[in-house]
């Protein structure tokens, strides 16, 4: 399996191609400002064809250039009801100040939109995904997670947006944030789960459950913090 990526536009947003080499179709994760060149890119050098654009959440550094892609391609773009009317008015989940930034941009939905649905496994280029709903940055943020094939078994990864991220969380002051509930959501969602979960964050480097269970200072009073590798995915 292929797992590569790059940050994209002026907010470093992480995007993500996740393939399967040996059917050659792709899917594109949270493709933000910029990103459409350097994807396609991606797709040529490794002969992919892209199958689908997931989003972890509706924040317009993580979709600006998912309705560009999925209508070129005539691929849906999968992303959380409670965050679709950002496909259209990003505006919505940016506060006041960030909507000035994009002036009198006009936006659109792409022509196919799935509606994620929480805890429903999606497959998808091949691959099984794990659809979980994590509130709290937005109202409709989705941990994405699958497992990888390898020599000594399957290793978990998570694509996380902007839920967790190397030693802090996502934030919560933008409309539809809630510090709380994003709280609530890492513990019940995340903080299960296996110490050795690779988790591909939205913006800056990976990172693993184990290494953020010990060190993230945002996480060390969560009940399931303490409660090391209690399952895997």
């Amino acid at each position: 399996m292929l797992i590569t990526g790059f940050p994209a536009g002026m907010f470093s947003t992480n995007c993500y191609v996740v393939a399967d080499e040996e059917r050659r179709e792709a899917v594109v994760i949270d493709p933000g400002q910029d990103a459409a060149p350097q994807v396609r890119e991606l797709l040529a050098e490794h002969g992919l064809t892209p199958v689908a654009v997931f989003l972890t959440h509706g924040h317009l550094d993580h979709t600006w250039n998912a309705q560009e892609l999925a209508d070129e391609y005539s691929v849906p773009v999968y992303i959380h009801p409670d965050d679709r009317g950002m496909l259209v008015d990003p505006g919505e989940g940016m506060g006041k100040a960030l909507a000035s930034m994009i002036g009198v941009m006009e936006f659109r939905e792409p022509e196919k939109v799935i509606e994620f649905v929480d805890g429903e496994d999606v497959d998808v280029a091949g691959v099984r995904w794990s659809v979980d709903h994590a509130p709290g940055h937005t109202r409709g943020s989705v941990l994405l997670s699958i497992d990888v094939p390898t020599e000594a078994g399957p290793a978990a990864v998570c694509f996380s947006g902007d839920v967790l991220f190397q030693g802090s969380i996502g934030r919560t002051d933008l409309p539809g944030g809630n510090h709380q509930q994003l709280l609530d959501s890492i513990d019940e969602r995340l903080m299960g789960r296996d110490d050795q979960t690779l988790i591909l964050p939205g913006h800056g480097p990976q990172t693993t459950i184990g290494a953020e269970r010990a060190a993230n200072p945002f996480l060390q009073d969560l009940p399931g913090a303490t409660k090391k590798g209690r399952f895997g995915l």
